[in-house]
């Protein structure tokens, strides 16, 4: 399976793409897809546009995004939230359900803690994926998400196996 990871981001919106065959996870591609500043309309599309490329690209099954955390700067936090629709729209448009992770969560799944600082993302990322170049903190970022979102769809297929194992059982 194919799975695709988005940190959203009106500047920097990081993306990573893995592949996922039993317990084995490989690195396919990562990168940022970058707007510059401007009219926000002229950014989101550009965002839109690079996002696009890379489901056409890559062709994921899967996809997963952070969800957004509220700050301080509620102008910030609402157009950090429009890039997130972004993240959410085009993934949708390729016709893939979008999995949606709290930060917390997907510290925890890549690197046992929630409260995990930026570096420690990046390591564990680079353990699980060896020899990955990755483009940035959010193609890192990314690549914890597509791993977290991966780990949660094995759950999911193991309890759904187990759970049609127990029903042939009756």
């Amino acid at each position: 399976m194919r799975v695709l990871g988005i940190d959203p981001g009106l500047r920097n919106l990081g993306w990573g793409v893995i592949d996922v065959a039993g317990t084995r996870i490989s690195h396919v591609a990562n990168g940022i897809c970058h707007s510059d500043s401007g009219d926000l309309s002229a950014r989101l599309l550009t965002l839109h546009t690079q996002l696009s490329d890379v489901l056409h690209r890559y062709g994921p099954g899967h996809a997963a995004v952070e969800h957004t955390f509220v700050n301080k700067d509620a102008v910030a936090t609402l157009k950090l939230g429009q890039a997130r629709g972004i993240a959410l729209l085009v993934p949708a448009q390729f016709g893939l359900e979008v999995g949606e992770y709290a930060p917390n969560a997907v510290k925890k799944a890549v690197v046992g803690v929630g409260h995990a600082a930026k570096a420690q993302i990046d390591h564990m990322v680079r353990l699980q994926l060896p020899g990955v170049q990755i483009d940035g903190p959010d193609a890192a970022d990314a690549l914890a998400i597509a791993i977290c979102h991966a780990h949660h769809l094995q759950s999911a297929g193991r309890l759904v196996a187990a759970l049609a194992k127990a029903e042939a059982g009756r």
